[in-house]
């Protein structure tokens, strides 16, 4: 474990101000935790939150509008009910009403999110354990809003009673008679879990450390950066050109590779508190393994969407993919 050093600039970057929180809402429980989330983050930020819905008539619109007026009625209805969405997840929280946006789109909910959010600061969505993302998506999130998306997707997990109930079925089959632990202790220390990025060399694990770091300063909650490494993600050792290279070789090799990540990063000390607490660590376990047993103790997960494993030819290949699915904690995805 190591405590890094990370550049920090005197003057705030000039792409950091840009964007709105875009989230999409369609009146799901899925979509109405991540409305909550996207509204706490702008309370603390300052940001705009547009509230995004996107429809079809396949759905419960009833007959598809045949003129002028009939589209206006619609998109008025749909207009009071996106703001009573907005009404209910707001309770409790300090939100500036005069930074919502209310947007009703005539697409799906993947084309409608990629339209409004090409300039967002991030998208939001939520989903339930284990990749049941919200019923706007025909397919999977991996196939849709989040390799399209040019700007960080940030999926909200929402735990779902089924996965204890599940799981308390496997441990009575596995260990009749043994006690069942469940995660309270770390339920009521959810406010000092860290922020955890995983980060491989790539540039755009850069931006995804930038992000996070970002996040992390905004929520005063500690950094941790995790290089997660196998050999074929070392390049070439040296000294071992024509060989495989020891564990212990590949482990110091893996930490310089983070140490200049870390020093090539610069953020701006604008938002940066005194007390912000950063760490690294360089474990030799799959990426996916090694982050999705991270975010057991994570409040929220950064990844990058592409990087040195594989994930090259499409956004989530492998390891995003099974990082978004199985995550225990909010993933953002950073492009």
């Amino acid at each position: 474990m190591t405590q890094p050093d990370v550049n920090i600039e005197s003057e705030p970057r000039t792409s950091d101000g840009a964007g709105d929180i875009v989230v999409g809402v369609d009146g799901s429980e899925e979509s109405f935790t991540a409305l909550q989330w996207a509204l706490r983050e702008a309370s603390l930020s300052g940001r705009a939150v547009n509230a995004v819905y996107a429809w079809t008539h396949s759905w419960d619109m009833g007959a598809q509008p045949d003129n002028p007026d009939a589209w206006e009625k619609a998109s008025k209805a749909i207009t009071e009910q996106l703001l009573d969405w907005v009404n209910e997840a707001s309770a409790g929280i300090a939100f500036d009403p005069d930074n919502l946006k209310l947007t009703s789109v005539h697409a799906s909910g993947t084309t409608g999110l990629l339209q409004i959010g090409a300039n967002a600061q991030q998208i939001v969505v939520g989903r339930r354990s284990l990749g049941r993302v919200t019923r706007w998506f025909v397919g999977s999130l991996s196939s849709s809003l989040a390799e399209s998306a040019k700007v960080p997707v940030t999926v909200v997990r929402i735990a779902g009673n089924e996965d204890k109930s599940v799981q308390d079925d496997i441990a009575h089959s596995l260990a009749p008679g043994m006690p069942i632990h469940h995660d309270d202790e770390l339920a009521a220390a959810k406010g000092k879990r860290p922020v955890v990025v995983g980060v491989d060399g790539s540039e755009t694990s850069r931006h995804a450390l930038r992000f996070a770091i970002d996040f992390a300063a905004l929520h005063h909650a500690p950094l941790q950066v995790m290089f997660c490494w196998q050999l074929k993600d070392l390049g070439v050792v040296k000294g071992y050109e024509n060989a495989v290279a020891p564990i212990s070789v590949g482990q110091a090799q893996a930490e310089r590779m983070l140490d200049e990540l870390l020093d090539s990063v610069q953020v701006s000390s604008a938002n940066i508190p005194d007390d912000f607490q950063i760490e690294s660590h360089a474990f030799h376990i799959p990426a996916s393994k090694g982050l999705i047993a991270a975010s057991r103790y994570a409040r929220h997960l950064v990844v990058g969407s592409r990087g040195l494993s594989g994930l090259d030819a499409h956004f989530l290949g492998s390891v995003s993919k099974q990082i978004i699915n199985f995550a225990d904690c909010t993933v953002t995805v950073v492009h």
